[in-house]
Parts: C-alpha cells; sequence; structure tokens
C-alpha cells in the first residue's frame, strides 16, 4: 500500500547507489541481468535496459520486473546519454518521491559497443542526479572463449574493462579443451595486468552481493571503506618498480567510435598475442611476443601518494593541469587526499577522464593509514610525467623542475596562478 504522501520523509534523503552493466557484444550481458532480475536480493532494483538498433531484441530476453524497467528505445545509450538517460533517471526519482515505485537501487545496462564514460559523466555534473544518486559501480562482462580477441579488435572493449569496479567472466562453461582453457589463463592475466584492481568474478558466482555495494560507502558498516574502494594495494607493483616501456605512445583512438569493424582505428587488423587462437579458429600471424598494435598495451594502472599534506590550491592546480593536459587518456582517478588546511578531514575524489565528480569531504579518517592516496587508470600517458606533476605540487624539489611555487604563485602559468 502506498504510504500517504504527507507521512512521508520530508526534506534531503539519501543518493540511491546506482551501477553501471557493460560488456561488449555478445559477451553475456543479458545472461547476466536475467540472473540478476530473478534474485530475491535485487527485489528493489530498478533497471535501465537499453535497445539498440530499430528493432530491440536483447529487452525480449529480459525478464520485467513489474514497473522497474524502463526501456531506452532510441538508439545507443553512449548517444543519447544526455536525452533518454536523463529522462528516464528523472522520471524514476519522480515516480519514488510521489509513491508510485519502490526502489533503492538503479542498475544501466549500455549497449555492446557503448563508452561508459559519457553515463559516468553525466552522473558525475548534472545538477540534480549528482544529488540523488551516488556511483556505486562499473560492472564489465567478459567472454572467456572471445574476450581475448575482442580486446585485440575493439578499444571500446579495452575500456570497458580498464574503468570496471568488477569484471564478470562469462562463458566459463565452454572452457572444455586444454586450447581453450590456456587461453582463458592468458586471457585472465591480461585483464589482471589492464585493470589489477578489480576482482575477476566467474558468472557462476557472480552474486549480487560480490557485484553491488562496492562503492566508497559500505551499506553493511553504514560508514565509508577508503580502503576497499581505492584498492590502492592491488595496483602498487612489487618493490616499487614502475614500468616505463611505452612511455612515449601517441597513438589516438577514438572514445565515441561505434564502427563494429575488427580493426585496430589504424586501418589494419591488430595481431594479439595473449589467447593464440582468438575464438574462431583464426591464427593469430607469426609470433607471441610484444605487439605495439595491442589496444591495452597502451593502458596502465599506478599509484600515486605522499605522507605531506597539500595544500588545497596546490592539489586543485594539480588536477587542473592533470585534466586540461591529459583529460580524454585519464579513464579514472580515485583518491583520498590530505589537505594542508584541515589534514585531519580527508578530501575523497573521483574522476572520469576531465570530468570529476564533486569532492566530499570526510569527517575524520576511515583508518590509521593517513597518507594521500591516489589511484589513476591512463592511456598513452607516460606514468613519470605524472608522477613529476605530482611531485612538482609537493615541497620536495628537484632538479630541472619548477619547485610549487613556481607553479602555483605564478601568474605566467596555465589558469592564471594565485589572485592578487
Amino acid at each position: 500500500m502506498t504510504e500517504p504522501f504527507d507521512q512521508r520523509m520530508r526534506g534531503p534523503v539519501a543518493p540511491l547507489p546506482l551501477s553501471v552493466l557493460t560488456g561488449f557484444l555478445g559477451a553475456g550481458k543479458t545472461t547476466l541481468l536475467n540472473r540478476l532480475v530473478r534474485d530475491p536480493a535485487l527485489a528493489g532494483t530498478a533497471m535501465l535496459i537499453n535497445e539498440f538498433g530499430e528493432i530491440g531484441l536483447d529487452h525480449l530476453l529480459v525478464r520485467p520486473v513489474r514497473d522497474g524497467v524502463v526501456m531506452l528505445s532510441t538508439g545507443c545509450l553512449c548517444c543519447t546519454v544526455r536525452g533518454d538517460l536523463v529522462t528516464a533517471l528523472e522520471s524514476l526519482l519522480r515516480d519514488r518521491d510521489n509513491g508510485r515505485l519502490a526502489f533503492d537501487r538503479v542498475v544501466i545496462e549500455t549497449t555492446g559497443l557503448a563508452d561508459p564514460a559519457p553515463i559516468l559523466h553525466t552522473l558525475m555534473v548534472h545538477p540534480y542526479l549528482v544529488m540523488r544518486f551516488r556511483l556505486d559501480g562499473v560492472i564489465t562482462v567478459v567472454d572467456a572463449v572471445n574476450g581475448a580477441a575482442t580486446l585485440d579488435a575493439h578499444p571500446e572493449a579495452v575500456k570497458q574493462a580498464a574503468v570496471a569496479d568488477r569484471l564478470v567472466i562469462s562463458k566459463t562453461d565452454l572452457l572444455d579443451t586444454a586450447e581453450r582453457r590456456a587461453g582463458f589463463s592468458r586471457l585472465a592475466a591480461r585483464l589482471a595486468t589492464l585493470n589489477p584492481a578489480a576482482p575477476q568474478i566467474p558468472v557462476a558466482d557472480a552474486a549480487p552481493a560480490r557485484l553491488f555495494d562496492c562503492g566508497l560507502y559500505d551499506p553493511a558498516t553504514k560508514t565509508v571503506d577508503v580502503r576497499r574502494w581505492l584498492a590502492a594495494e592491488a595496483v602498487e607493483p612489487p618493490h616499487g618498480h614502475h614500468d616505463e616501456h611505452h612511455d612515449d605512445h601517441d597513438h589516438d583512438h577514438d572514445d565515441h567510435d561505434h564502427d563494429d569493424d575488427a580493426h585496430d582505428g589504424h586501418g589494419h587488423a591488430p595481431h594479439g598475442h595473449a589467447a593464440g587462437r582468438n575464438g574462431h579458429g583464426h591464427h593469430h600471424h607469426g609470433h607471441h611476443g610484444h605487439d605495439p598494435n595491442r589496444h591495452d598495451d597502451h593502458i596502465r594502472a599506478f599509484t600515486l601518494s605522499t605522507d605531506e599534506a597539500v595544500p588545497a590550491a596546490a592539489f586543485d592546480m594539480f588536477l587542473e593541469l592533470l585534466r586540461s593536459v591529459h583529460g580524454p587518456e585519464l579513464l579514472r582517478l580515485k583518491g583520498i587526499v590530505k589537505l594542508a588546511e584541515q589534514p585531519d578531514a580527508p578530501m575523497v575524489i573521483h574522476g572520469v577522464q576531465h570530468v570529476f565528480h564533486p569532492p566530499a569531504q570526510l569527517a575524520a579518517w576511515p583508518d590509521d593509514d593517513r597518507r594521500t592516496r591516489l589511484v589513476l587508470i591512463v592511456r598513452d600517458i607516460a606514468e613519470a610525467r605524472i608522477r613529476e606533476l605530482f611531485a612538482a605540487f609537493l615541497s620536495a624539489v628537484g632538479p630541472d623542475r619548477p619547485d610549487r611555487t613556481a607553479l602555483v604563485d605564478n601568474p605566467l602559468v596555465p589558469f592564471g596562478g594565485i589572485d592578487r
């Protein structure tokens, strides 16, 4: 029974968790959705399910969830994200606020060709949605048999895996030969290198408890869980080693390419080496060594950390320089920051490319680790360049590098320096 309007809670309400489900064409998103909508744990979930093309077939395979399923039927979600998606989310919120619908979570499914970044951008900058939703995480489905060939052929698939918080491995039941099992072992290692912080979950084990509630807020403890959210330990290289073997890539992959042809953006098919066979019986040509055309060879994950408290103006300048110079290639950035002005109240930041969620300030440090820690996933950016830029805003002085004052308190630097 719907609760009378005057008895419902008034005033600000807690933001609802929102998850993005993505994965390349044929990876198995529909199969996963079918399992999820039947799970009692997701009874209070509204799902936005997207169609692609004039005739939508995927939605016919998804069991209806009462009134909680909204179809976005005007085309690819990444193209209409500022229209249909916003309208659908606002409509869901309106119905919820007026008592016509009851849900406590939203899941958005993208098409197999979609870049998840525009969806995340909308959730981060829309003035109303940013107040009503909190991004819980990105769930990417990867095909255990054909995943390596897909990563080789499509930069969109690589980006979907790189920005994921959870990687769901589908079609593991088809790993029925020694060759396929060996190919999957290479794929799993490749995904671990591409996105070391994202757990790889077999689809048979992909229960809601393992897929959701992976954001900053832990509903079980009613507190923030920075360590779990950052997963910095998984990203940090062993023994402090930093891989600089491909610092000078300048290849430009189009982030919004809907071409489904198997090419790497340069007019020729890539020769990936991760899986031996690509799952379609096609041998890769000639070698199993390093391939400079493999899309995920352009992506790396690493961490920045310091015990030093950073002035807010200096950190703001670091972020502005980072996203203005490297924005399109800054796939994702998450972090907790010790500010000099309020060292006991850390700031949490989250960005996708050039767009950052409004920072949140915590009342206190959630654990004994009081360092600034940033986790970055970047494409075609030398790790050393970002480390040098970050170091320039700390108090340490390095050779042939401006100090913090020269960068921040300088009217000739980009953004004008400090106002006088």
